[in-house]
């Protein structure tokens, strides 16, 4: 993260900044959950997890979450975007891509290369489109000195009743309790207000039992699922208590969520794992096989010498070319297989003496040199049929 940025930030749009990285530990937190990236008067807080709770209005540094990292609806709705940073593998490297999430909308990555830095803070192609959509709005006819009248009591009550739907249809707890408070602080209602105010407000009640009732279960189910250790359970279920249960936890709400995060975390570096461990098997596997190509090339050219001495260096050659094809595993083809076995088979170490398939027990010839029909070196057992002499040069024996 700290070389993509400071290669980000170093590039045409920002050549003149000077870049300072610090691993900060608020409230004693380990190092590595913050990293914050500072240049000029402004900067970015990235969270890489749950272990800091972001604080928006700070001043110079703009919080950037990870994808574990829990944001309330009511953050979206109110700051109408948030960030998020996420490491993907590319070959054997890992490249940032940045997120912007915002309310009902799903979370849009991009490049580094596709984002800049504002004023008014970190920029993605999402941003400006959605900036651009919230800043087009018709122009007040409205005279610039005309002042504009409180609205009576009962516009105000209408126009509070319509937010109040729109915050239960969204599911925001927060907003529903705030808008229900100011909807019973209205005065100045006639009796037929007054009894729509209270209706409201009791049916605001209603909804925020139940959804009291529906966040039990939510953390109930997720409890279950983290007992059960269900990795997908837990996953799923935490998405949406950190969507829409993130706020005024208990403390036994909070033991859970932090249980989940744990299981979660501890199944990524086991996945992790399970990769890297697969990728040195395929790197021992590909090691594997060429050492068994450079042996097939080399039992093509037995070295000059003894008949003994030759028969000891391809008898322990085809020991190593054995062993080096059971590491290659599938990494062969099936033409280098098929030479792996035939050297098996001549060899005779595919079987003990008086079985089936040693040279012992096959009758047939063993050359002392080179055998010009089947190619077989010398020492080894020959693939001519017995009694086929195809050189007369050639000098043959039976196998005893």
């Amino acid at each position: 993260m700290k070389a993509a940025a400071a290669a980000w930030l170093r590039t045409a749009a920002h050549p003149g900044d000077l870049v300072h990285f610090d691993f900060a530990r608020p409230d004693g937190a380990e190092i590595g959950s913050v990293l914050d990236i500072r240049f000029k008067e402004r900067g970015l807080r990235v969270h890489l997890d749950q272990a800091v709770t972001p604080v928006w209005d700070e001043d110079g540094l703009e919080p950037v979450l990870g994808v574990s990292v829990p944001v309330d609806r009511d953050t979206l709705i109110d700051r109408w975007y948030i960030h998020r940073i996420r490491l993907d593998s590319v070959g054997t490297s890992r490249q940032v891509r940045i997120g912007t999430e915002a309310f009902m909308r799903p979370t849009e990555w991009f490049e580094l290369g596709e984002c800049e830095m504002t004023g008014r803070g970190l920029t993605t192609p999402a941003v400006e489109r959605l900036v651009q959509r919230r800043s087009t709005r018709p122009v007040s006819r409205r005279s610039t000195g005309q002042a504009r009248k409180p609205p009576a009591p009962q516009a105000r009550v209408e126009l509070l009743l319509r937010k109040l739907a729109e915050a239960q249809k969204l599911g925001s707890v927060l907003v529903v309790t705030q808008i229900s408070g100011e909807i019973a602080a209205v005065t100045g209602l006639d009796e037929q207000g007054q009894a729509q105010s209270r209706a409201a407000v009791a049916g605001a009640q209603v909804w925020l039992k139940q959804q009291a009732a529906v966040r039990e279960q939510l953390f109930a189910s997720l409890r279950k699922a983290v007992e059960a250790r269900d990795v997908e359970a837990v996953r799923t279920l935490s998405v949406t208590a950190n969507a829409t249960a993130s706020h005024a936890r208990t403390g036994e709400e909070t033991a859970i969520a932090a249980t989940a995060e744990a299981l979660l975390t501890a199944d990524a570096q086991e996945r992790h794992e399970e990769i890297m461990a697969a990728e040195q098997d395929a790197e021992r596997a590909r090691r594997a096989a060429a050492r068994v190509r450079a042996l097939l090339s080399a039992l093509r050219r037995p070295p000059v010498g003894l008949r003994s001495q030759r028969r000891a260096w391809i008898r322990s050659s085809v020991q190593k070319l054995l062993l080096a094809a059971e590491q290659a595993d599938s990494v062969l083809s099936a033409r280098e297989r098929e030479h792996v076995e035939s050297w098996k088979t001549r060899t005779g170490l595919d079987g003990a003496p008086g079985q089936p398939g040693h040279p012992a027990a096959s009758g047939r010839q063993v050359h002392d040199v080179a055998c010009p029909a089947c190619g077989a070196a010398p020492g080894v057992r020959c693939e001519t049929p017995r009694g086929y002499h195809p050189s007369r040069a050639a000098r043959l024996r039976r196998s005893r």
